[in-house]
């Protein structure tokens, strides 16, 4: 056989694989919080499922409530926390890389390597980092991503009594709160920033974003 029939017959014998569009590789996730100041009532159910799930040191909190009084005198609560912004400062200026964004948008800090310098805590324009007194490193908002690995929602979210907080994926166009971010009116705190913040929130005072 010629070797230019042996080739045409290879070419003919093999099998082509066409992939379907179903498998191709899943979309990753974009984690994100709405908080929706109208049904928050500063009750703390928030704070304390934050700090008992995550044993957060007394006197430092990963997530608070702020109490503001508009012009009208009508008293409003806004909750707040890290912002696991899609531009994070807080990671450059880490000098051991200890501070990182992951995939599915979580900004985190690997305490292994962390060496507690207060960097990244200058660099949030949040507010949202501290210095962790018992483990000596920076500390913040993780999203609860141990209960996020295990299906489960953040404890903030699944404690607050009036579902003042929705907790999903934006990159899921069927995900509540993909829904509320693309038809509603949401904000984000401190737009000049740049920081494109993963915390919305619906009914902001314009008291809480100075």
């Amino acid at each position: 056989m010629r070797r230019r029939d042996l080739l045409k017959l290879t070419f003919t014998a093999a099998p082509i694989l066409l992939l379907p569009a179903s498998s191709a590789l899943p979309q990753r996730k974009r984690y994100a919080m709405l908080i929706d100041v109208e049904r928050c009532y500063g009750c703390m159910a928030c704070v304390a499922a934050c700090a008992a799930e995550n044993n957060v040191p007394i006197g430092v909190f990963r997530t608070w409530v702020e109490r503001y009084v508009r012009k009208d005198g009508n008293v409003v609560f806004v909750p707040k926390q890290c912002n696991h912004c899609e531009n994070p400062p807080c990671v450059k200026p880490c000098p051991t890389g200890a501070t990182f964004k992951r995939e599915d948008g979580l900004v985190l800090i690997n305490d292994e390597i962390c060496i507690g310098c207060g960097a990244c805590i200058q660099a949030c324009p949040y507010g949202a980092r501290f210095p962790n007194p018992v483990k000596g490193v920076a500390d913040k908002c993780t999203f609860c991503e141990h209960r996020l690995a295990n299906g489960l929602l953040p404890a903030c979210v699944e404690a607050c009594p009036t579902t003042a907080r929705i907790f999903g994926d934006l990159n899921d166009s069927e995900s509540e709160i993909s829904k509320i971010v693309e038809s509603s009116n949401v904000q984000v705190l401190k737009v000049w920033a740049h920081t494109e913040p993963k915390i919305y929130y619906k009914s902001l005072p314009t008291e809480a974003d100075l």
